[in-house]
């Protein structure tokens, strides 16, 4: 095998692309788990203000990393 031949799925591209779709879809399903428990639980409306609130926080948290970082490279 050739050491010089470039892999499409480099290090880089993994975590540019690859790393960001797949946790936007790991935050659709925390969501759909969320909704779950609160159901489940009979945690009404403020309980469930409170679970979506907590899982919002990190949601945000995750955004505002990655619009930093994009407004920093600009």
């Amino acid at each position: 095998m050739n050491d010089t031949s470039q892999s499409f799925f480099t290090d880089a591209f993994v975590t540019e692309h690859v790393l960001p779709v797949l946790l936007f879809f790991l935050m659709v399903y925390m969501t759909v788990i969320v909704y779950k428990l609160g159901k489940q639980s009979g945690a009404g409306k403020w309980g469930m203000f409170v679970l979506f609130l907590g899982l919002m926080v990190g949601v945000m948290g995750f955004a505002v990393k990655f619009l930093i970082k994009f407004l920093i490279e600009v």
